[in-house]
């Protein structure tokens, strides 16, 4: 069953492309018409594309690695924020921090940073620092928060990348495809698909848009986590069904043992006995 239809599409206005004369021929395939100078995106083909989509991003969570989802732009931040939040995935609605990928280990000694500085509020030598050592530290805490506190538990590169706008994130693109890892994106018609590694064409400009299809995205990541927390208690089940098995086994032989001793007891009084005699 698809995870959402025509009707969902049309009413959030995915179709909507851009001005003809902004679009990039590489999304020709993905064009459905031209109406009054702007091309109409072809919906049937955006529902393929968001079942594929979800539908690997669905097995990345369930493998328990991380999707990061990248929306600097103004009207895709909140939602976002609020959605991938909710299924706790890692994701960049600031400006993104040049290097990210590519210098990874840079940016977790910030993370470490941010969270050495809130040890140090906690530890009693807080109080010996003065007031304007106090305020200085706390500006820098309160700008490595904005910059990084929603990647504060991505202790690895990422396994994916989701990016609402490509022409605005080409930052972040680039670094995924020189690292290898896939790229799933909301392309619009005047950005380049080539070598996007899993192409959502629509409208990355309109916030119903936007929040339709990342929430298409993190439900599919709610069903992997789901998923993943199904089969790690069977296993859980699993394990512990020797054990017990192992315990009745145990009890068994030590009635066996006792059923021994009774014998060898009657065989010692039959030995005292015949000495009496």
């Amino acid at each position: 069953m698809p995870r959402t239809n025509f009707q969902e599409l049309l009413d959030a206005g995915v179709h909507f492309g851009h001005l003809r004369r902004k679009w990039n021929p590489n999304m020709a395939p993905y064009i459905f018409m031209e109406k009054n100078g702007i091309h109409l995106i072809d919906l049937q083909k955006t529902i393929v594309k968001i079942d594929d989509a979800a539908n690997a991003i669905k097995q990345i969570a369930k493998s328990g690695r991380k999707v990061l989802f990248v929306a600097t732009k103004k009207q895709a931040k909140d939602i976002v924020a609020e959605l991938v939040g909710g299924v706790n995935m890692p994701y960049v609605v600031e400006r993104w921090p040049g290097g990210m990928l590519t210098n990874f280990p840079t940016i977790r000694k910030a993370v470490k940073k941010m969270i050495s500085i809130d040890k140090m509020t906690k530890d009693s030598s807080w109080d010996a620092l003065s007031k304007r050592e106090k305020l200085q530290i706390s500006r820098q805490r309160a700008k490595l928060e904005k910059m990084l506190g929603s990647i504060a538990d991505l202790t690895r590169l990422p396994a994916a990348l989701f990016v609402v706008d490509v022409l605005k994130e080409k930052i972040a693109v680039r670094e995924a495809q020189r690292l290898g890892i896939p790229v799933f994106a909301m392309v619009d018609t005047n950005s380049d698909p080539e070598g996007i590694d899993f192409v959502i064409p629509a409208n990355d400009d309109a916030s119903q848009s936007i929040n339709l299809i990342v929430k298409a995205m993190t439900d599919a990541i709610r069903e992997g986590l789901s998923e993943r927390k199904v089969e790690r208690e069977k296993d859980e089940d699993d394990d512990k069904e020797p054990k017990a098995k192992g315990k009745k086994v145990k009890v068994a032989d030590e009635e066996d043992f006792d059923e021994e001793d009774e014998d060898i007891e009657d065989d010692d009084e039959e030995i005292d006995g015949e000495i009496d005699e």
